[in-house]
């Protein structure tokens, strides 16, 4: 078995292409052996600013020789009367490359076996390389020279080579050759001769190209510096691949700032280095950030002073612009921004930021009511969670709305319970993040959520596969986390008519927005439970009480009896048009009837939907012989009601739990 190498070099790619990239390649080389019968054993994708590269491990030589039988036409038509080939038969046997004598009649048709010889795998190569290459997609893609085709970045050589031999190719405007380059500031023209020295000789270029090994170095690197410094860090994935994505030999280099910008929120310091440039905060043992920090270079060297001076300026310039304007914004307490928010628009024809927190205000008080809670800190909190918008540090660091205006809400004397609830009632951050610990910010942020998806749709701005205004996807699934985690007794489908009552546009889309959530539910509850148990629930309106229908999901995907769905489903299709009238025990004839009617009484639902569902499983039997004996459709008219009022009591016994019908 073969290994095959292909480098694509190029100038500095934007760091978000580079995953895209590496994902793309990997499915293209798969789909491609795959498609081709050509075997193999595994597809490596690498990366690095400057180069792509695709190692094939275990290629085979060449496709598999086939055999295919191939049909033709009626041995009638093939033929003539005196058993020699027609035009139609001789056409049939030279499309096939074969001669009259390799044709055989099978069913009244002629038949040709065939053999295809596999095509050898350097031609394979030199025919699709180009192919997938070409099919590669990301933003902000371009021309260069006289090229009609688009790439992220120029192409500045191209290596390809299959165990020692170049597979010659051409990829927009450079030919493949066996050489490629090192780092920037390193060995260049090196030599490839074959595919398993090519990670070591770039490596003795100074270049990682292995991502995952570049990713746990930037780790450690970082982890040695800080230890020196009995210090720690917190680094996100995002950070880290980005940082990744940056360099092709990282350097850790340790630098500091003035201890005077510590006085600032300690976020705003971090989103300064980490967001806007890309370093390392480093913490103490107890979590406060310290005046030093950990920024990797792309450097080939041991003169650091000039990197450290030049890191520091750009941060100082920076922070100096944040402490700045957290002392002009802390002249005044958080409170007096409130008015400022009437001259920020919400979104079009949906008022101000002002009026939208007048809303959240109003269903924070509807949702506290509704869950019985009382405490005053909740209406304090949506009174105040928008106000940090109308200052000067949140308008230059958007992304740390809510961090801000908790940190405010501390210096204006504002509560603990306030200020945590002005932080988090924009939790979840992500799909990933914590949702809100406090109550104030899980009333508040479901408050700030249902007012932006509801006013999204009223406005007829419902998202789409391309589209999702205001991030109203991530705002649902932010409402049910933090309902189901936290076992919030919240009714989803009366908030949803509340705030659509408050909002200045009048739409009818309750059943879109609930239709909405049920999707959002569905899918965040997926890869925990089957899809058909989680359609089954959603049959009874899981809007109303998010976490009953968990409850009834966790029961159902626990084991239903083959029986009882087989009953429920009887049931269900005898009852297509929903019976009235009262059930009359004198009308029973039979003794099903009787039985049947005494164990539906006996089914009580306690709020245990396991024990209900035992419950409903242990008169299967009753169920099955009331169908034996008992035809429901009598020529009694009133016996015949009687029956169907008999069955719609144990059907409605079944709909507390599921819809049986989609099981």
């Amino acid at each position: 078995m073969s290994k095959y190498l292909l480098e694509v070099g190029v100038e500095e790619l934007p760091y978000k292409f580079i995953p895209m990239a590496i994902s793309q390649l990997k499915t293209g080389f798969e789909s491609f052996l795959n498609n081709s019968n050509v075997k193999f054993d595994k597809v490596n994708v690498m990366a690095t600013p400057r180069r792509l590269a695709v190692i094939v491990e275990g290629i085979a030589s060449s496709q598999p020789d086939v055999e295919k039988v191939v049909k033709g036409p009626i041995a009638t038509v093939a033929y003539d009367e005196n058993k020699n080939l027609t035009k139609a038969g001789e056409g049939f046997a030279k499309k096939n490359g074969v001669g009259a004598e390799d044709l055989y009649i099978e069913d009244n048709y002629v038949f040709a076996k065939i053999s295809i010889k596999g095509k050898n795998t350097k031609d394979l190569l030199k025919e699709n390389v180009p192919l997938i290459f070409s099919k590669l997609q990301g933003p902000h893609f371009m021309r260069w020279g006289n090229n009609d085709v688009k790439f992220s970045r120029p192409i500045r050589w191209v290596l390809s080579i299959l165990d020692g031999e170049e597979v010659k190719i051409r990829i927009i405007d450079k030919d493949s050759s066996n050489v490629t380059n090192g780092h920037r500031f390193s060995k260049q023209n090196i030599v490839i001769n074959n595919p398993d020295e090519y990670i070591e000789k770039l490596r003795d270029a100074k270049v990682i190209v292995d991502q995952d090994e570049r990713k746990q170095r930037i780790l450690e690197l970082t982890k040695v510096e800080a230890d020196k410094l009995n210090a720690v860090t917190k680094i996100s994935e995002d950070l880290l691949e980005e940082v990744t994505f940056i360099c092709e030999y990282p350097v850790a280099v340790v630098c500091n700032f003035d201890e005077e910008y510590l006085t600032i929120p300690q976020e705003v310091a971090v989103t300064v280095m980490e967001t806007h440039q890309r370093y390392f905060a480093l913490y103490t043992k107890e979590g406060k950030l310290i005046n030093k920090f950990v920024t990797i270079t792309n450097y080939i060297g041991d003169e650091f002073e000039n990197i450290k001076a030049g890191n520091l300026r750009v941060i100082k310039a920076r922070l100096d612009d944040a402490v700045f304007f957290f002392k002009e914004d802390t002249k005044k307490p958080l409170e007096s921004y409130v008015e400022n928010l009437k001259g920020m628009t919400f979104q079009k024809g949906m008022g101000s930021v002002y009026d939208k927190t007048q809303r959240i205000v109003k269903l924070s008080e509807k949702i506290a009511s509704g869950m019985n809670v009382s405490k005053p800190s909740i209406k304090r909190t949506a009174e105040l969670c928008k106000a940090d918008l109308a200052t000067n540090l949140v308008f230059e660091f958007t992304e740390l709305q809510g961090f801000i205006g908790a940190d405010y809400a501390r210096v204006s004397g504002e509560s603990a319970e306030v200020a945590e609830g002005i932080k988090e009632h924009y939790f979840p951050l992500n799909a990933e993040s914590e949702t809100a610990k406090s109550i104030e910010g899980q009333i508040v942020g479901i408050a700030d959520k249902i007012d932006t998806i509801c006013a999204v749709f009223a406005a007829g701005k419902k998202p789409t596969g391309s589209s999702d205004p205001l991030g109203v996807r991530r705002a649902a699934l932010g409402i049910i986390k933090t309902i189901l985690e936290h076992n919030l007794k919240l009714d989803l489908s009366k908030l949803i008519d509340e705030t659509l009552g408050l909002l200045p546009v009048k739409a009818d889309v309750k059943r879109d927005v609930e239709e909405f959530f049920v999707q959002r539910l569905i899918i965040f509850l997926n890869n925990d439970y089957s899809k058909n148990v989680l359609e089954a629930c959603a049959g009874i309106n899981p809007c109303r009480d998010l976490c009953d229908y968990l409850k009834r999901v966790e029961a159902v995907s626990s084991g239903v009896d083959e029986k009882l769905v087989e009953n429920a489903n009887r049931v269900l299709r005898i009852l297509k048009e929903p019976a009235s009238g009262d059930i009359n025990e004198t009308l029973f004839v039979e003794q099903a009837e009787k039985d049947l009617y005494n164990k539906v009484q006996e089914v009580k639902f306690d709020g245990d939907y396991k024990r209900y569902l035992e419950k409903l499983t242990s008169i299967n039997p009753v169920v099955t012989k009331f169908f034996d004996d008992v035809l429901v459709m009598d020529k009694d008219e009133k016996i015949k009601n009687n029956r169907l009022a008999l069955l719609n009591s144990l059907k409605n016994k079944y709909i507390i739990l599921t819809d049986f019908s989609k099981l």
